[in-house]
């Protein structure tokens, strides 16, 4: 079913979700805004992260995802952690678990009627057998780069099923 775009609201919304916030999710927060701004969809798409855990509640995204990223074209410098809600079930279209721990926790608080809104983002990645995009936190440089490939081939999935879902004219 395609949405109709309204200029006032975005068309659809995403909701990016790993433990602490501060990582994996408001990487795949920037990646995604970059990749809808090129795909000329910049506004339609609402696009947010969040934490499953409330530790890092408040602070910006570690400094080695957040270089990795503007290295990259996506920019995170502004974001702020912030803990997942069961009321963003109903904001949220597509709210992305960026492991399966992360993804049991969400169906913990997911209302009733909204389990179809619940997915990981490597479900969107043809061609990766990988399900878990790892948290690299406290981890290398080299684990940074791997986890912004993941997130990468994620987001180009997520993208291109959410253009086919909601904007083909």
């Amino acid at each position: 079913m395609c949405t109709e775009v309204n200029a006032d609201l975005p068309a659809v919304n995403v909701l990016f979700v790993c433990l602490g916030n501060i990582c994996r999710s408001p990487t795949a927060e920037g990646v995604f805004a970059a990749a809808s701004a090129r795909a000329g969809l910049a506004g339609q798409i609402g696009i947010d992260s969040a934490g499953t855990h409330v530790w890092q509640v408040g602070r910006p995204p570690e400094p080695r995802a957040q270089a990795i990223a503007k290295a990259r074209g996506a920019e995170l410098g502004h974001l702020r952690a912030r803990q997942v809600r069961s009321e963003d079930f109903q904001t949220f279209e597509y709210v992305i678990a960026m492991d399966r721990r992360n993804r049991a926790d969400l169906a913990a608080i997911c209302p009733a009627g909204y389990e179809d809104r619940l997915h990981l983002l490597l479900d969107f990645a043809d061609g990766t057998p990988v399900r878990d995009v790892p948290d690299p936190f406290g981890n290398s440089e080299a684990a940074f780069e791997r986890t912004f490939e993941l997130i990468e081939a994620g987001v180009a999935g997520l993208l291109a099923h959410i253009r086919n879902a909601h904007f083909r004219r």
